[in-house]
Formats: C-alpha cells, sequence, structure tokens
C-alpha cells in the first residue's frame, strides 16, 4: 500500500501501520558495475538505502522478510537484473539475517549438525560438524559487516565493544556461548566463537548409542546421581564436560532444590525446583562485577539440596569444595583438565588462588574427603567424545591423594575408516560407595554395572 510521502506500510500487531520503504530514500547509480555478484550486491546497496532501520527492528521477522523480498524482486525489475525465485528468495533472506539477525552467521546456528561456528576474519568461516572443524561457503562482505555484527551482539546483552573494548563474553538469544575479539587485538578484522546451545539435552542413554561411554558405565553414573556422590567431570576444550553434566543431572530427584552457578547459563536441568544464577562482567564504569565466588557463597543461604558449579575456574574451588564437605552431598561440576589426576591437580592450586594460605596436605586432604567420582572425557580424533575413564576418591596416602579406578577406555587402534577401535571396561574393582548405593537399594544394579559376581544375572 502507498501513500504520498510516507511510502509502503505495513500492519503490525494491533492493526498500526509503520513506514518501511520512505519515498524519498535516494537511488544508488548504478553505471559501472558488471558480472551476477556485483548486480547483486547493487540491489542490496540500493534496498538498504530504502529500508526504515527503526521500522524493520520492531516489526516481525516473518513480515520483515516477506516486504524485503518484494523489495528485491521491484529494484531487479528498475535495475533490469535477472534473477530468478530462488535468487530472489535467498537475497531476501541474507537481507533481512543482516537487519535483524546476525548476517551469514544465521543458517549456520539454525544446522542442529553444527556445534560450534569459529569467524577468522569477515571471509574465514569454520563449523564444526560431528566432531570435525570444516571451512565453509559463509563470508561477511568486508570487515565493517563483520564489526556491525558483533557489536549488534554486544548491544543485545548491554555490553559495548570497539577499540577502546575490544573483547567481549556474551550469550545470544537462544543460549549460545559467543566470544568476540577485534582489532587491534587481533590481525584480521576480528574474530567471533560461537558454542551453540543444543536445542534438546543429550541423555545418558542417548550418549550411550552415539559411543560416548559404555551401557555399564552409563548405569554406574546413573546410580552415582541417585546416591548424591559428589561428581567432578574433566576434560579439555568441547571435549563434552557440560553435555555429560547434563546428562548426569536428569537423576536427581524432582523433589530437590538445586542451585545452579555459571559464566554463561548453559545447564538445561528438568527438574521444577532449579534456580540458575550467572556471573555479571564489569559494565563500560568497570564496576558490577560480579565473580562465582560471591554466587557459591550466596547459594550456600539458599538451603541448596544440591550446588552445581558449570565450571570451576578461580577461587570459587575452595567454597564448592566447603559446600560439598559441609552436607550439600550430589554437587557436582566440570573442570578443565588432561586427566583425572590433573584434574585433581588443577583443584589444588585453584584452592591456593584463594590466598587461603593452607599447607599443601590440608588442601589434598580436603579435595578428597570433598570428592566421590572424576569422570574423564575427551574429543579423540575420529571427532567422537568418549569417556576415558571413571575413578573414585579412594583417601589420602602419604602425601598423595589415591583413586581407584572403576572403568577405563583402551584404545586398540584405528580403523579404515579412520573410526578409533577400542572398548570400555570396567576393572571390577568393589566402588566405596556400594553402602550409599545398598541405602537406596541398588546395590546389586551397582555390582552388575561393574560386572562383579554378586549383581542380578
Amino acid at each position: 500500500m502507498r501513500s504520498a510521502g510516507f511510502g509502503r506500510r505495513v500492519a503490525e500487531p494491533g492493526g498500526r501501520k509503520l513506514v518501511l520503504v520512505p519515498d524519498s530514500a535516494p537511488r544508488v547509480p548504478t553505471e559501472g558495475l558488471s558480472g551476477r555478484g556485483h548486480l547483486k550486491e547493487q540491489i542490496r546497496t540500493v534496498l538498504m538505502s530504502r529500508i526504515d532501520p527503526s521500522v524493520a527492528s520492531r516489526i516481525s521477522r516473518r513480515i520483515l522478510q516477506a516486504e524485503v523480498a518484494k523489495l528485491v524482486s521491484e529494484i531487479a525489475t528498475e535495475q533490469r537484473v535477472q534473477l530468478n525465485e530462488a535468487e530472489e528468495s535467498t537475497l531476501a533472506a541474507e537481507l533481512t539475517d543482516d537487519m535483524v539477525g546476525l548476517g551469514p552467521l544465521e543458517p549456520l546456528l539454525d544446522d542442529d549438525d553444527i556445534t560450534d561456528v569459529l569467524v577468522n576474519g569477515p571471509f574465514d568461516i569454520y563449523v564444526e560438524r560431528h566432531g570435525k572443524l570444516e571451512k565453509t561457503n559463509a563470508r561477511f562482505r568486508d570487515a565493517q559487516h563483520l564489526v556491525n555484527i558483533a557489536q549488534r551482539i554486544a548491544s543485545a546483552v548491554g555490553r559495548r565493544i570497539d577499540e577502546a573494548s575490544p573483547m567481549v563474553d556474551a550469550r545470544l538469544a537462544e543460549g549460545s556461548r559467543v566470544n568476540i575479539v577485534l582489532p587491534p587485538l587481533v590481525l584480521n578484522g576480528g574474530t567471533i566463537s560461537i558454542r551453540k546451545f543444543p536445542k534438546r539435552s543429550l541423555t545418558l542413554d542417548r550418549m550411550v548409542r552415539q559411543e560416548n561411554l559404555s551401557l555399564h558405565m552409563a548405569r554406574l553414573l546413573e546410580i552415582a546421581a541417585r546416591s548424591r556422590l559428589n561428581i567432578l567431570i574433566s576434560g579439555g576444550t568441547g571435549s563434552g564436560k557440560t553435555t555429560l553434566l547434563n546428562a548426569i543431572s536428569q537423576f536427581i530427584d524432582r523433589d530437590e532444590r538445586v542451585i545452579t552457578i555459571e559464566d554463561a547459563v548453559e545447564l538445561r536441568l528438568q527438574q521444577p525446583h532449579v534456580v540458575q544464577m550467572e556471573t555479571r562482567p564489569a559494565n563500560i564504569e568497570g564496576i558490577g562485577y560480579v565473580p562465582q565466588r560471591e554466587l557459591v557463597r550466596n547459594a550456600l543461604r539458599m538451603r541448596p539440596d544440591r550446588i552445581i558449579v558449570g565450571e570451576v575456574r578461580g577461587a570459587e574451588t575452595f567454597d564448592m569444595l566447603q559446600a560439598m564437605n559441609t552436607g550439600h552431598d550430589g554437587s557436582m561440576s566440570t573442570v578443565h583438565a588432561n586427566s583425572p589426576r590433573d584434574a585433581l591437580y588443577r583443584l589444588e592450586n585453584m584452592v591456593i588462588m584463594a590466598n587461603l594460605n593452607l599447607p599443601l596436605r590440608a588442601i589434598r586432604m580436603h579435595v578428597a574427603s570433598a570428592l566421590n567420582l572424576v569422570v574423564h572425557i575427551e574429543r579423540m580424533r575420529d571427532g567422537i567424545r568418549r569417556v576415558q575413564n571413571i575413578s573414585e576418591m579412594a583417601g589420602m596416602g602419604d602425601e598423595t591423594i589415591t583413586m581407584r579406578e572403576l572403568f577405563t577406555f583402551q584404545f586398540r587402534g584405528e580403523r579404515r575408516d579412520g573410526t578409533i577401535d577400542g572398548e570400555f571396561v570396567s576393572t571390577r574393582m568393589r566402588p566405596d560407595f556400594l553402602i550409599r548405593a545398598a541405602q537406596i537399594n541398588l546395590d546389586r544394579e551397582l555390582l552388575e554395572a561393574m560386572d562383579i559376581p554378586g549383581g542380578r544375572g
């Protein structure tokens, strides 16, 4: 619909009309352009000059894309550019993504097979699909286009990113975690790293089908969660620690009060009584920072049955161990580490970071008494994430924490198709937490999971 001096109008919900294309919008000269790519860019330039951004941001994405598609067709006719229906639709979707989405990243975020999106400058965009990195054909128009999208991400969560503040951690609307670094800290025009938020949580059963762990290992972890063991999950970046933590947490009783503490909310607990807490970065003036340690301390005043810390990485480790040692059984967390033993060293170092001046032996006794299980997971060469080790704390030796392996992954080689050949093996050691499993009538199931005589069958 046209109206003199106002251009095309679009109806918003409620019947109010909004200007989308002012009649006074400038025309862009078309001489000197050649090639199909240039012609598409020419249409893009003309269309963007006719869009009223304040209107585009207020109407629904579906209505906006439909109106943009009409404009693309009109401008192509005006400029004598031949585009088929599929090309017009694709260009309309790209322009809509530029205006209200994340530009060329939008289709990648919609792909359920993609777990990570990694932007290395405007023209190099990689994704992780099925555990393997691959380069995509997606690209930004130029470095400024990348910066514009980065600033849109930051502003959506009340953050600022520019040359004066060139780094930001944020969370997209659907929950995906994003890290942005702009020049002058990087020399390629800017980087954006997105860890996608899965649309549905993996269960231990599904992880068994994906060969992330064995059926018996899954059963042991289920019994451990039901028995309210304190569990630490270790592994490298992108190894699947949070995914595994999510899967184990599904066995927390529905009548328990659970407090989760994370830098960026990723956990998706299914229980009805869950309080999710998230750290807060400092604002532009450098004030307002709320670290994980303060949240852990505050959580202890909230009458939790269990405390789940998404990842320990600093002084909050001591407060988490304190909680585990003072009646908050069944608490869980993750840590970056290369092995179960390395995970314990990391905890020791992070407690030392709290500047408590405790002797090392006292710290190790604190760790040994707080934790029950350490579960180590790795992403292997074939892209499959596998639980490499499940170990139980066995107390203190002379000066070190002793651990008892319950399950390991035994590597045998590599198959012709590149996948890893190996098997998950029970050590058939009788777990110390068999007593706790017996209290909820799961002792025979635990022995069965460990393949120890005395279990069913």
